[in-house]
């Protein structure tokens, strides 16, 4: 009996300290970004802590696959860069599952979350010319489109404000949407009109991206083919790879329960050390890089 009570109370304690540890990765709120087709649309925001000067913002976009995903995805990068001074967001945008959208739906609300960053700028105490977009896999994909692709813009928007981000990070995201790549079926007929590596030009915003060389989702080659075709435009655009490892590797304990935060620790000390570089963050990372 006494084994059993001990045994409940440090059940107990675990889980206490489980919900502590994900309560810590709440957003600070949710704010109503867009309405489109009787759909609200929500960025869930994480705050700066001693925020004064305005200050860099982040707007991440989860994966999915364009149909499915849920903004916890970027909870926890979203927990770390609000803790290193910049105000970071999980974006919402519409998928096939739930809205019955496609991929160029999915284009237009990241621009239109980009847009509507930099229009709230005084108000999210943000300085509009420091706007990153970021993103896993589709949601990488609609990161760097929102720099690249032209129109697919939502025309009940103030268009004077650019939808265009200051720079870009992608967690293995999609980079050719035709065969050679993926989700060409789920563009059929249009397979190059939003696929990166086919609407590549000069004087892009510097990119960062992760990748793995086992990827059987998103082929490595195309993220050193894109990285290739953005430097041949003299773009600055960087790669960072990691063998051994397949898609979605980048995700932390807190999004997948179990797996560590080893690769997580090394994408965010990456992400931290390009976004220091830039002017968006100050000192130096505050977690280590090769920590499980």
């Amino acid at each position: 009996m006494l084994l059993q009570k001990r045994l409940l109370s440090l059940f107990s304690i675990l889980v206490f300290i489980g919900s502590i540890q994900a309560k810590d990765y709440e957003p600070h709120k949710k704010v109503l970004y867009k309405v489109i087709n009787g759909d609200s649309l929500y960025l869930h925001i994480y705050q700066p802590k001693l925020q004064t000067k305005p200050t860099a913002a982040i707007v991440f976009f989860f994966g999915g696959g364009w149909a499915v995903g849920n903004p916890n995805q970027f909870y926890q990068q979203s927990e770390y860069l609000a803790s290193r001074g910049m105000l970071a967001i999980s974006a919402e945008y519409r998928i096939k599952k739930k809205h019955g959208t496609t991929p160029f739906d999915c284009v237009e609300d990241g621009k239109s979350a980009i847009r509507w960053v930099r229009e709230h700028a005084d108000e999210l105490n943000v300085d509009p010319e420091k706007i990153v977009a970021s993103g896993g896999s589709a949601g990488g994909h609609i990161a760097i489109c929102t720099a690249l692709i032209e129109g697919h813009e939502n025309s009940n928007e103030n268009l004077k404000i650019s939808s265009k981000p200051n720079a870009v990070i992608g967690y293995n995201p999609v980079f050719d949407t035709t065969e050679k790549g993926y989700g060409s079926k789920k563009v059929a007929g249009r397979e190059k009109e939003i696929s990166p590596c086919h609407q590549i030009k000069a004087k892009l915003p510097p990119m960062l991206n992760f990748h793995g060389e086992a990827d059987k989702t998103v082929p490595f080659e195309n993220a050193q083919r894109f990285t290739r075709l953005m430097n041949e435009a003299d773009n600055k655009c960087e790669l960072v790879s990691f063998k051994n490892v397949g898609h979605g590797f980048f995700n932390g304990d807190y999004f997948t329960e179990g797996k560590g935060d080893k690769y997580f620790n090394l994408t965010m000390y990456e992400t931290d050390i390009f976004l220091s570089e830039l002017g968006y963050l100050k000192g130096k990372p505050t977690l280590e890089k090769n920590i499980d």
